[in-house]
């Protein structure tokens, strides 16, 4: 049977889609923005000489704290815990220790410790401000330099010093202008390190272990540095926004062969190799609404690059 629907039902059926069709159109209209309120501040992975941990640092409660982990990022393990800033975090050839840096002084000041966190020892003295610590190959010594960044954007003069763990005899290696960032080779023969080169130009440069005979390795307009070296010693890995943003390239010791090692959204620095060769481990920043979320990132090291040291 047909059923007949006159034109009153008509009229109320019309009111009764208009209604449904505007509840749905105020479901896919939006009235306001999120924001993200939360952010996080996590990066400076260095990998332990085995290659089954990493040592990085993640801000809490407004202080910088190093953790220990797996290299998958599981087994998070907080290692310090007292009101103060610890960054760069660096560790031994043997494994036993751990150097980075600490503003509980009052100064940015280097030290070492246990990879549990125990036996603090300070390498520096307190009056002065030294940053980013790195081992020799036979874990005799510490390679540091004086902050740059005392002024900031402004850069200021910074050099490159040598520290004996036994005697505590500091030795000056690069002087005169910005250097920073300071890696030995695996032979420690040669040491790299970043420098300024005028106001907006920093380049990648190698020396002797004594720091004679510098000389510039990348020699590019972009902003290049955050160098560290392969287990091999044939290739070195380094930061640079010579594709706009910062991202991490590979090259050889000599500054030949530059090659992107991956394509990343953001602010790529502070690279450093697996023991194996196999892995690069980073820190990458990315803005988010109106703060920036930095992480600890891995690559693949591409084929053709040695990974056997």
């Amino acid at each position: 049977m047909r059923i007949r629907v006159g034109l009153p039902a008509l009229l109320w059926m019309s009111l009764v889609l208009a209604v449904t069709a505007a509840s749905a159109g105020a479901q896919r209209s939006a009235v306001t923005l999120a924001y993200q309120l939360t952010h996080i501040d996590m990066g400076e992975p260095f990998p332990s000489p085995g290659g089954k941990k990493l040592v990085f640092e993640i801000t809490l409660g407004g202080f910088q704290q190093l953790f220990i982990m797996n290299p998958d990022g599981s087994g998070q393990t907080q290692i310090t815990h007292d009101a103060a800033n610890h960054d760069t975090p660096s560790w031994s050839p043997d494994g036993h220790k751990i150097a980075y840096v600490s503003d509980k002084t009052g100064h940015a000041v280097i030290y070492m410790m246990n990879p549990d966190g125990t036996g603090e020892e300070r390498l520096t003295d307190n009056q002065h401000e030294y940053i980013h610590p790195n081992w020799s190959p036979n874990g005799a010594k510490v390679i540091y330099c004086s902050d740059d960044d005392l002024q900031p954007p402004k850069k200021n003069a910074s050099d490159i010093f040598s520290l004996d763990i036994g005697t505590r005899e500091v030795k000056p290696l690069i002087t005169g202008g910005t250097n920073t960032y300071p890696s030995w080779s695996p032979d420690g023969r040669k040491i790299v390190f970043r420098r300024m080169i005028g106001d907006m130009n920093s380049e990648v440069f190698v020396a002797n272990s004594d720091g004679s005979d510098a000389h510039n390795l990348t020699s590019h307009p972009a902003f290049d540095g955050w160098p560290a070296w392969s287990p091999d010693g044939t290739k070195i890995v380094f930061s640079s926004n010579r594709n706009a943003n910062y991202q991490i390239f590979t090259m050889n010791a000599d500054g030949t062969g530059v090659q992107l090692l991956a394509n990343t959204e953001g602010r790529a620095t502070e690279p450093r190799w697996s023991p194996d060769g196999k892995t690069i481990y980073f820190t990458n920043c990315k803005k988010v609404d109106w703060a920036v979320d930095c992480h600890a990132y891995a690559a693949t090291v591409p084929p053709g690059v040695p990974v056997h040291p």
